[in-house]
């Protein structure tokens, strides 16, 4: 657990707001940002990426890649990659440190399994304490060493920090036990270095960023939704991707805090353009208009394949009511769900939150976090091994307070956008929400909000 914040360390300062009102664009999907950089890494020549998401999680994959030997060229959030192909990636001089991203960690995981060289990931206290046997294991399966950490509580798991001794792959059938585009991206990143076709195949459709824009630079790769599975054949490739442009869309998942919060403000009306609409990663639209919310959704465009558009988001006197987010919902929404968690504390009626397991071992215990701090505010919530319940306020006005997000992202900006309807004022340690979304503050009072 997380030790309580100094007073000496940034927090924002949210009051009760007034109405919501304008249109923005959030930072670059930082999903698709950390698949751009390691796939341009691989290409055959620079690949010139627009809208790279610059949280600290997308900065650590950049140098991890650049202590590989990548040249990287940065102006804001214009990126040039000087692809090197898989064959020109060496050794690091030191450990690469992951900070707290988990998926710079698994997919460099899938990357380096099969170079020739030996690799050490770190990451910091949070990263450390995060499960890494269901990566490692179905890479040693197709041949990669890989040691970690052991734990005295879950001593048939392994934590960071892994050393990767890579080498010669071979490729495997496996089906993952959870649906995860983490573990997916990385075993088709391993899979493209191995000797034979690997199949992998997952209980349900996790995002598929890392199929689509591998098809988008000509890699060996097809998907087959309707089996849940996806097939990498390297046989007769030349080991390196087409270099071409890349252009990131707006993160959704950052997008939803926003959304969320235009709906629980009194009449606020707010619009977020140039979305990554991707339908693998929709489900949190799909929870809110379940939940009687006034979304409007319009798919402008297409970039490697991936819809782009924009949602707007208007509060309409209505009050949201309680559903049950649950199956291929939830696991479309995973990383929605501190967001919507937010949207059932004043909704109407109860809202289930299951099949949500994985949010033990986020950047927090996600389900604890969030229950803790909804209680804080004054809701009743009752937790699950897999999932919580929360029972609507309503839209009462919610107390106040200080959040304590240990070190997660999400939980922190959960906290604000409650604190948004929140009698008194509202604390918020700030440092954490630069993982993922370092405008938030800034955005948030471009809309209308009294956040300092």
């Amino acid at each position: 657990m997380k030790q309580e914040d100094s007073s000496s360390e940034p927090r924002l300062h949210v009051s009760r707001s007034p109405a919501l009102r304008g249109t923005v664009r959030v930072p670059g999907d930082k999903s698709i940002s950390h698949r751009a950089l390691l796939f341009g890494a691989l290409a055959d020549g620079p690949v010139e990426i627009s809208g790279l998401g610059l949280g600290g999680d997308n900065v650590s994959t950049m140098a991890a890649l650049r202590a590989l030997g990548v040249p990287i060229q940065q102006a804001g959030t214009d990126v040039r990659v000087q692809g090197v192909g898989l064959a020109g990636l060496g050794e690091a001089a030191s450990p690469l440190d992951c900070g707290n991203s988990g998926t710079s960690m698994r997919l460099l995981c899938g990357l380096l399994a099969g170079r020739p060289f030996v690799s050490t990931l770190t990451g910091d206290g949070s990263l450390s304490r995060r499960p890494m046997a269901r990566v490692v294991t179905p890479l040693r399966r197709m041949g990669a060493t890989i040691d970690g950490q052991q734990a005295d509580a879950r001593p048939d798991d392994l934590f960071p920090p892994l050393t990767v001794r890579g080498g010669a792959l071979r490729g495997i059938e496996y089906e993952l036990p959870v649906a995860s585009a983490q573990l997916k991206s990385a075993l088709i990143l391993a899979g493209l270095q191995a000797c034979g076709r690997t199949v992998i195949s997952e209980p349900g459709l996790s995002r598929d960023h890392s199929e689509r824009m591998l098809r988008f630079f000509g890699a060996p790769v097809s998907a087959e939704p309707e089996r849940r599975c996806v097939v990498v054949d390297p046989t007769g490739w030349n080991g390196r991707l087409r270099a071409g442009p890349v252009s990131v869309p707006g993160d959704l998942s950052s997008a939803a805090f926003l959304l969320v919060a235009a709906l629980i403000v009194p009449e606020s009306d707010v619009t977020v353009e140039n979305l990554g609409l991707n339908p693998t990663r929709t489900g949190v639209l799909d929870a809110l208009h379940a939940m009687g919310a006034n979304l409007e959704i319009e798919v402008t465009g297409q970039a490697m394949g991936e819809p782009i558009g924009s949602v707007r988001a208007r509060w309409t006197g209505r009050r949201l009511r309680g559903i049950k987010v649950e199956g291929e919902l939830a696991l479309r929404s995973i990383d929605e769900i501190p967001a919507l968690a937010v949207a059932a504390a004043i909704a109407k009626g109860t809202t289930e939150f299951c099949d949500l397991r994985e949010l033990r071992v986020k950047e927090s215990d996600r389900i604890a976090c969030i229950a803790r701090e909804l209680q804080r505010a004054g809701v009743t919530v009752s937790e699950a091994p897999d999932g919580f319940s929360v029972v609507g306020t309503e839209g009462r006005p919610s107390r106040g307070g200080r959040v304590q997000p240990d070190g997660d992202h999400r939980i922190a900006m959960a906290g604000a956008i409650l604190g948004l309807v929140a009698v008194d004022a509202t604390e918020v340690p700030s440092q954490d929400i630069a993982t993922s979304f370092p405008s938030f503050a800034r955005l948030l009072q471009v809309l209308g909000a009294p956040v300092s």
